[in-house]
């Protein structure tokens, strides 16, 4: 470790990709979201790929810089550049609390410019008739049919996120004074949250349980080939490629958060209806986009 500090803590030269690797590690060990570690990881690969393409090039602020321009010219997203570029400032600021960059490299690493991003991203949801069509498109009749059908009727009818949903437990799901809900579930950043869940969501969810013999551990599992229900859960992944394949034969372009901005917007638009005009004047103060849509309606069922 005493000579990769030598290396690269004076003047920000070169260092081995093996030298490398060791402060990717320190960067990934520091993040406890699975999604952000895999987002992470995935740009710091990228990046000392493009970084030992060219001899010359040394581990500073102009580089950083220059890299971000490459990625603009290539044509991705603002905030496709700024996760990478998040990356890359993580790891010169790890690099120097653990001895093996100069501060003052770090500093400026740090306070490399982003990618410019203009305006806010309003993000897709499902019409009435759109949500309807995907949640029958699901074939009943057999056991992935009905595992499916129920998993889509969370996402639509609960707002949850894949990971919850992939995660979810038998004894997650309770009733309380007459209401079907899950308890305590951990989401985004550990928050703890209770979700309730319409009656026909349930219904789904209990006929796949039936069905699959599930009455302990976890709700959603693999199906086999031969239609048989395993004791693993699906993955992340799989909720994502469940979603994606049943509205791609609607010939709609859908990801399982789409379904979770439709919850959204239903929830708000119910409570929109029904608040006066001086509320109505404080909601339109909130946030409105993505991951803050959750904390919107929660608000806006308090001025009710």
């Amino acid at each position: 470790m005493g000579s990769m500090a030598r290396e690269i803590s004076v003047s920000g030269d070169r260092c081995s990709q093996d030298h490398w690797m060791i402060l990717t590690s320190l960067v990934l060990d520091g993040i406890s979201s699975p999604h952000t570690r895999r987002a992470y990881s995935q740009a710091l690969d990228e990046f000392l790929i493009w970084f030992l393409d060219a001899p010359g090039r040394d581990f500073n602020k102009a580089t950083v810089q220059k890299y971000r321009s490459e990625l603009e010219t290539k044509g991705l997203a603002p905030s496709s550049i700024n996760v990478r570029l998040s990356a890359i400032r993580r790891l010169a600021l790890e690099a120097a609390d653990n001895g093996l960059m100069a501060q003052e490299l770090a500093a400026g690493i740090a306070r490399a410019r982003g990618a410019k991003r203009s305006g806010v991203r309003l993000g897709h949801w499902l019409s009435a008739n759109e949500a309807t069509r995907l949640l029958a498109a699901p074939d009943l009749t057999t056991i992935k049919g009905i595992r499916d059908g129920a998993l889509i009727g969370l996402l639509l009818g609960a707002g949850l996120r894949r990971a919850e949903v992939a995660g979810l437990n038998v004894d997650d799901i309770q009733q309380r004074e007459g209401r079907w809900l899950i308890a305590d579930l951990i989401g985004k950043h550990a928050r703890v949250r209770t979700v309730p869940i319409p009656l026909w969501a349930q219904i789904a969810v209990a006929r796949w349980e039936s069905v699959g013999s599930i009455t302990a551990g976890p709700v959603f599992r693999r199906v086999n080939r031969h239609g048989q229900v395993t004791p693993e859960k699906i993955s992340v992944q799989a909720v994502f490629e469940i979603v994606r394949t049943y509205a791609k034969r609607l010939g709609m372009q859908v990801s399982p958060h789409d379904l979770r901005r439709t919850f959204a917007r239903r929830v708000w638009l119910s409570c929109w209806t029904n608040l006066r005009e001086s509320d109505r004047t404080s909601c339109r103060r909130l946030p409105k986009t993505g991951g803050s849509m959750a904390k919107m309606v929660i608000e806006v069922r308090g001025a009710v």
